[in-house]
């Protein structure tokens, strides 16, 4: 599992509902209707999840503008190594590997990523 998917895990809490037992279905009066595919998944509110987790934690660092803290409050590994897997993960190529401008870079890309898998990301965390 890369970086990416690890960050994803933790703030989509990727938990497989449990199926609610079935009742019986009542015999057909004529043709039998088409199950309705079940409901789009809510929209995740990263910023509401991430802020969750830091005032659990008592804090969080600077969560919103560094990609370290971030990592951190995730409790995934924010070593450069990581941060340069993570990097080549989301295709992230700014500054040298654990520069200012990588870094900033990098925070920038996983914002956008999680609001391409169904995170609701504020402007204010992607500006």
């Amino acid at each position: 599992m890369g970086i990416f998917s690890s960050i994803m895990d933790k703030v989509f809490h990727r938990k497989k509902p449990e199926a609610a037992p079935a009742a019986p279905a009542p015999a057909p009066a004529a043709a039998p209707a088409a199950a309705a595919p079940p409901p789009p998944p809510e929209p995740v509110n990263v910023e509401a999840v991430l802020v969750q987790i830091a005032e659990l934690k008592g804090g969080g660092g600077n969560w919103r503008t560094s990609i370290v803290d971030l990592l951190k409050l995730l409790d995934l590994d924010s070593s450069l190594d990581a941060r340069k897997e993570l990097a080549g993960e989301l295709g992230v190529n700014a500054g040298p590997h654990g520069s200012a401008e990588q870094n900033i870079a990098l925070q920038k890309a996983v914002w956008d990523a999680l609001a391409k898998n169904g995170g609701v990301v504020p402007a204010s965390l992607r500006d």
